[in-house]
Order: structure tokens, then C-alpha cells, then sequence
């Protein structure tokens, strides 16, 4: 449901699928999806605003490429402002 443009915290999601605390467990959740999912996993990050995939792998890279292209600007090599991007449902 994170629209393009806009980030969400681990945290963030797992307070919208009723699981306050539950941040790890996302993570554990994006790091097992296939390949080639649909899910916009690249739209999650961390409270810090930053990019948490291992700094030596593809997903990084691409992560942060996809958001770039949906018009997110990054203030240093992971990290954004979560005063301007993060997505506020409702």
C-alpha cells in the first residue's frame, strides 16, 4: 500500500498489520520474498530514514535506484528524510 515517492519504516508496517514491535519480523518477511514479487519491498527502510540491505549486495543498489527513480532524493549514499518522504496512511 506504500504509494511511489513515499517510504515506510519497518516499524510502520508492522504497526499497520497489528504488530507494534514487530519490525524485525518484517524484515525477516521482505528478506524471504521471491525474486520476482510485485511487493514494493524497496519502499521499506529503517527508522533512521536509511537503507539497511548489506552495503556488498545487488539489492542495495537496487533499492536505492528504485526509489531514485520514483522521484526520492537522498541527502547521503543511504539516507533520506523521513519528514519528507515517509508515507502517513489515512
Amino acid at each position: 500500500m506504500i504509494p511511489a515517492g513515499k517510504v515506510a519504516t519497518y516499524g510502520d508496517v508492522a504497526h499497520q498489520a497489528g504488530l507494534p514491535g514487530g519490525a524485525r519480523r518484517v524484515g525477516r518477511a521482505l528478506r524471504g520474498l521471491p525474486g520476482d514479487t510485485r511487493i514494493p519491498w524497496h519502499r521499506v527502510i529503517n527508522a533512521r530514514g536509511e537503507i539497511v540491505v548489506p552495503g556488498g549486495s545487488g539489492a542495495r543498489a537496487l533499492q536505492q535506484e528504485r526509489l531514485e527513480q520514483e522521484g526520492v532524493h537522498f541527502y547521503s549514499n543511504t539516507r533520506l528524510s523521513l519528514r519528507q518522504y515517509r508515507w502517513q496512511p489515512g
